[in-house]
């Protein structure tokens, strides 16, 4: 049964008009909770309004971080450009201690040559003292 025949029967049930008048409070009552209040039903006008207003931030907030990311960019370039000087610093003194170590290394190779020579000639002429000597004894003794 819908509430607008319930409520007419109760209606005329109703034995004084204080009763009718309680029974149809109780009715606004009902319809109220049923459905909400009017202030708060959104009209078209204000969902295009909120639609447009949304659209009007997304569009600021899209201009603030394609302006961050322009700045973020640039400051990218600048610490991109610093890092490779940086890099190119840091190749220059490490050719140079490469370059160093090589001609240290040659120096070294050169002086341990030279110490193998002396070395060399060294027991080649104690070889011969002793040879020379072995033959002087072997004159001595025959």
């Amino acid at each position: 049964m819908s509430a607008a025949l319930r409520l007419y029967e109760q209606l005329t049930e109703a034995k004084d008009d204080k009763t009718r008048a309680r029974l149809i409070a109780e009715a606004f009552d009902e319809l109220e909770d049923r459905f909400p209040q009017l202030a708060d039903l959104a009209t078209q006008g204000h969902v295009r309004e909120s639609e447009l207003r949304l659209q009007k931030e997304i569009k600021e907030a899209e201009g603030r971080l394609r302006k961050e990311i322009v700045e973020l960019e640039g400051r990218l370039r600048k610490e991109i450009e610093v890092v490779r000087k940086e890099i190119k610093e840091v190749e220059g003194r490490l050719l140079k201690e490469i370059e160093q170590v090589r001609l240290e290394t040659k120096a070294l190779e050169v002086r341990l040559t030279q110490s193998i020579h002396r070395q060399t000639m060294w027991i080649i002429g104690a070889v011969g003292a002793i040879v020379g000597l072995v033959c002087l004894l072997d004159a001595m003794i025959t």
